[in-house]
């Protein structure tokens, strides 16, 4: 199989074999006008298999929320044919408008208005909690 380079535009490597979808839809790849490819299961020597998103332009990424869905992944930004950028990306301290509360009696459950915000308090158990009502983020949000 051969997908051939891009001349400018982003690549997310490294991402847990799988969860290239989950991040395909997230970030809006779909209504995007450019090349977008995704490579599912690459062999990997250091995880494995891998999952690979190619964008053909540079486009806005939130890293907090590609660093929540899966911590390992690495952004390259490619200008001109060359690497000029590479992001490691990891847990970010807090999330925005990714995760909802689930606490009925939080104030964002009544104020629709008020972004939803998390902070990262367990960075070993990725554990999040709401900055309003201190809630658990429930575990299934985390990708």
């Amino acid at each position: 199989m051969i997908i051939g380079q891009i001349k400018d535009g982003i690549v997310l490597d490294h991402i847990t074999a799988g969860k290239s979808i989950q991040i395909y839809d997230i970030l809006g790849l779909g209504k995007l006008d450019c090349t977008v490819a995704m490579i599912k299961n690459a062999e990997s020597k250091k995880m494995g298999k891998k999952d690979i998103i190619k964008i053909g332009r540079v486009i806005d990424i939130d890293f907090a929320v590609l660093g929540y869905i899966d911590p390992g992944i690495t952004v390259n930004i490619i200008s001109d044919g060359k690497l000029v950028k590479r992001e490691h990306l990891s847990l970010p301290e807090k999330v925005t408008g990714i995760i909802k509360c689930k606490n009925p009696r939080c104030i964002t459950s009544c104020e629709q208005e008020l972004t939803q915000e998390f902070r990262l308090v367990d960075r070993e158990k990725k554990i999040y909690r709401c900055v309003y009502c201190e809630s658990q983020a429930p575990k299934e949000s985390l990708g």
